[in-house]
């Protein structure tokens, strides 16, 4: 049977909105985690066969396939291709999945996945018919359809309104919300202390360690805030931060790492991306998460580590209650409401922290998941060599 390894991932380290990495170029900020991929394994470079690169709104500095644009800006062989990929926050996720699909196959023996996000160059495209306005267009990306408001109408569609519909609808209360946004913090900040990151980042403009975990932070202090809409229950301290970021991972067939004398340190295990109700938009990693487990036989508690990507506070709060996962082994690191979430980077992001954990703890096999725009969810789950 054919399997796809992990050899080796690499990310920069999260800047938060303004911060150290918000005037490096994103290819610049690319080809700094494809060159250190590139130092770590030993590779030759002349044999990737493909990078595989997730990126959101790509316009400005993100256009014109940046993952092409990453892998030249790196000086690296002209001969070798980049793609782009968008499946909104789970692009680079997708980017593993195309990259081990290519392996498992047999049409390729070395790909490059990955993703990059300068989100303070390029504000997230928020899909409502303001941000439409704004940019100076006649019609967002889901309204402006015929067959989209003969299906969904003319209702507003966006991230905000979902995670205030997860909110209502498994009875998720802000206590219960800053509460887990401040244990994220929590756990962010411990891992920095410990030094857990260490190994997985490679520093870049003088940025060591993730800028978005708030020290000062507390749960008076987030109870003082506004929320984002009069009469609902998200504010500012319950979502994930605008952040800056790259990363990038080396997955090899069998073959190639023989050929190579690679060492592998992880197998994909399982791949798989499901769909659900687009307005409520984020709520597909719970039935994404039922799907991978049924289709390998396994259980949640089979899981000595998850990733879910903490878009906001109530879209894991509601996978937690759904699927009965253990906290503990959740997001040990912290999430996206602490560390955040560079958008087309996160994917790997969060895979790159769940290998180096499950290495630093010993465990086996490590689950991840993310919501995305269009109401949809990637799940892969990773065994540890």
């Amino acid at each position: 049977m054919a399997e796809a390894y992990i050899v080796e991932a690499v990310r920069t380290p999260v800047g938060r909105r303004g911060g150290g990495l918000s005037g490096v170029h994103p290819a610049d900020l690319g080809a700094h985690v494809l060159n250190e991929l590139v130092s770590r394994s030993g590779i030759d470079p002349s044999a990737v066969e493909d990078v595989v690169f997730g990126c959101l709104d790509t316009v400005g500095p993100q256009a014109g396939d940046i993952a092409r644009t990453c892998w030249l800006a790196a000086g690296l062989p002209e001969e070798v291709p980049g793609v782009t990929v968008d499946r909104q926050c789970g692009s680079s996720q997708q980017a593993v999945h195309f990259a081990a699909q290519a392996v498992l196959s047999g049409t390729s023996d070395l790909v490059v996945a990955g993703g990059v996000q300068n989100m303070s160059q390029i504000p997230i495209a928020f899909a409502s018919r303001g941000a439409a306005d704004s940019l100076g267009l006649t019609e967002g990306p889901y309204v402006g359809s015929r067959g989209w408001r003969a299906r969904y109408g003319t209702q507003d569609v966006s991230q905000f309104r979902g995670a205030e519909m997860i909110a209502s609808d498994w009875d998720i209360s802000r206590e219960d919300m800053e509460a887990f946004a401040f244990e994220s913090h929590q756990r962010a900040i411990r891992a920095i202390d410990e030094g857990r990151f260490e190994r997985e980042i490679t520093p870049f403009e003088g940025v060591t360690t993730d800028e978005g975990p708030r020290r000062d932070t507390s749960l008076e202090k987030m109870a003082s805030l506004k929320t984002l809409e009069e009469g609902g229950k998200l504010t500012a301290a319950v979502a994930s931060q605008i952040s800056d970021a790259a990363a990038a991972m080396l997955i090899a067939s069998e073959a190639a790492v023989k050929a190579h004398g690679l060492r592998p340190r992880a197998r994909v295990h399982h791949i798989s991306v499901r769909g659900e109700d687009p307005i409520r938009m984020l709520s597909a990693p719970i039935p994404a998460t039922a799907y991978a487990l049924k289709k390998t036989g396994m259980s949640i508690d089979d899981m000595d580590l998850v990733e879910i990507n903490e878009a906001f506070a109530s879209v894991v709060l509601a996978w937690l209650k759904e699927t009965r996962a253990d906290h503990a082994k959740v997001n040990v690191n912290g999430g996206a409401i602490a560390l955040g979430h560079p958008l087309g980077a996160t994917g790997v992001r969060l895979m790159t922290t769940l290998l180096h954990e499950l290495e630093r703890t010993g465990g086996r096999y490590g689950l991840q998941t993310m919501c995305e725009g269009g109401g949809q969810a990637n799940v892969t789950i990773i065994e540890r060599l």
